[in-house]
């Protein structure tokens, strides 16, 4: 399998200045060079979460004259020429002209999806308060860019939480590949398949949520709005860089088309709105679209670490003992970076559960599976320090102390918006219950909703 890494995640030589703090945190070493010199990203060990980018203070000059043009720049960049931001060293490469140009083209019907750690950062970019949660005004915004049909990420977390439940379920009972993992970490998957390709058995065989909605969007989707698939532009705004490299993988093409035909990041998002001029503080609340923009506070945990684990849970203690979990809060799958773990009872099953939050902090745990020593069940694992958002693509902070802040509200926002919803568990979500009913066959789960994994070593 061959799917182009090159150019996404890149460090401009120009602007380098050797400070290797993007080596520092690096969770897979793939920063290299001198102290003090331009340093290189190895493309075959870097997998693409962007946590340089995050992190690079090295920005070109307005006094710089002997550099390359602002202009070259951004254009090599592929930014929209209207970008006022700094230029820094580490970056990746854009696709919001792209979006751009589908939005004005009258012969495509476009969808777009939104993560959920986009919602709890996004107002970042227009000077409001490091965490806000505004799902309504990211609606009203991408109403406002021109996009035919607003739906939501969240509703495939959901289900994927379905899908993975069950998966967990029968690996459990019917002596399957344990521990299993999830899979909805683009990251992490890359880290696999290339570092631990023996350990790939073990990945939840569940697409991520970007990509389960994808097949949706040109599936499902094109039969409820009367839409030629061929003729639908699928557009996601994720936290993560990682995810433009997943949509191209040559697996996620089960709709009969790229699932997903561009993604772009938090920051491109704001970028757009900007370049059209839109008042995103004052814009009104609006809704997502229905079916595929519904979701539950399960669906919007998944972009805390521990969310997609304490999602899960909710849904599994029915699946196994059909009755409704006692208490949904389970903030003991809750934190930080590192690695924690459980044990949780499910009926008269004990599952034993770990999340890991930041990649470099897996590296124990998978060598433990290997000897044979881990006893888990069921493993969360995310890429970024505290999860997706603290991604890549998240707006850019540059301040330690609101760094920390800004992960820490935008966590906080995050539970807040799910004790707000009206559903908290995946399966009471009523258009996840309906496309089981209406769409969702056993000729076409597997098929739409599950996918397979290469080694790259």
């Amino acid at each position: 399998m061959t799917v182009k890494t090159e150019g996404i995640v890149k460090i401009d030589k120009e602007l380098c200045t050797g400070c290797r703090r993007c080596a520092d945190v690096c969770p897979v070493d793939a920063i290299e060079g001198e102290k003090g010199q331009p340093q290189k990203i190895n493309t075959e060990r870097c997998v693409l979460c962007g946590q340089c980018v995050q992190i690079c203070s090295a920005y070109a000059s307005a006094f710089d004259e002997d550099i390359t043009p602002r202009e070259q720049k951004i254009k090599e960049r592929n930014m929209l020429p209207s970008v006022k931001e700094p230029l820094f060293a580490s970056y990746y490469t854009g696709h919001a002209i792209e979006v751009k140009e589908a939005l004005a083209n009258s012969k495509l019907f476009t969808m777009v999806q939104c993560a959920p750690a986009v919602r709890v950062a996004i107002a970042e970019e227009f000077g409001m308060p490091l965490g806000s949660l505004t799902p309504g005004k990211m609606a009203a915004a991408l109403r406002e860019l021109g996009f035919d049909r607003i739906y939501d990420t969240n509703f495939a977390a959901d289900l994927t939480i379905m899908e993975e439940g069950n998966e967990l379920i029968k690996r459990v009972t019917e002596g399957g590949v344990l521990p299993m993992f999830t899979s909805c970490c683009p990251a992490w998957v890359k880290f696999i398949e290339q570092d631990y390709p023996e350990l790939i058995p073990h990945l939840s065989s569940c697409k991520s949520p970007q990509q389960m909605e994808g097949a949706l969007l040109k599936t499902y989707g094109a039969q409820v709005d009367g839409v030629d698939a061929g003729k639908i532009y699928s557009v996601s705004v994720m936290p993560c860089i990682c995810k433009k490299f997943e949509c191209e993988r040559p697996e996620m093409k089960d709709s009969g088309y790229q699932d997903v035909d561009s993604v772009i990041t938090t920051r491109e998002l704001g970028q757009l709105i900007k370049d059209a001029g839109i008042d995103f503080n004052a814009l009104p609340e609006n809704e997502f679209d229905k079916p595929l923009g519904t979701y539950s506070g399960a669906g919007t945990i998944f972009c805390a670490t521990g969310g997609v684990m304490e999602a899960a849970l909710r849904t599994a203690y029915k699946l196994i003992t059909k009755e409704e979990i006692p208490d949904v809060n389970l903030k003991f799958i809750r934190g930080g970076e590192g690695v924690r773990s459980s044990e949780v009872k499910v009926g008269d099953l004990t599952l034993k559960v770990a999340v890991v939050a930041g990649l470099k902090n897996v590296v124990p745990v998978l060598e433990a599976i290997k000897a044979g020593k881990a006893d888990f069940h069921f493993i969360e694992v995310m890429t970024c320090p505290v999860g997706c958002v603290s991604g890549g693509g998240q707006p850019k902070i540059l301040i330690p102390d609101e760094k920390t802040d800004a992960y820490t509200n935008r966590t906080c926002s995050t539970y807040v918006h799910d004790e707000n919803m009206e559903y908290r568990k995946s399966h009471d979500n009523p258009e996840i219950q309906k496309i089981y009913k209406e769409f969702l066959v056993e000729d076409n789960i597997h098929h739409l909703l599950h996918t397979t994994y290469t080694p790259r070593r």
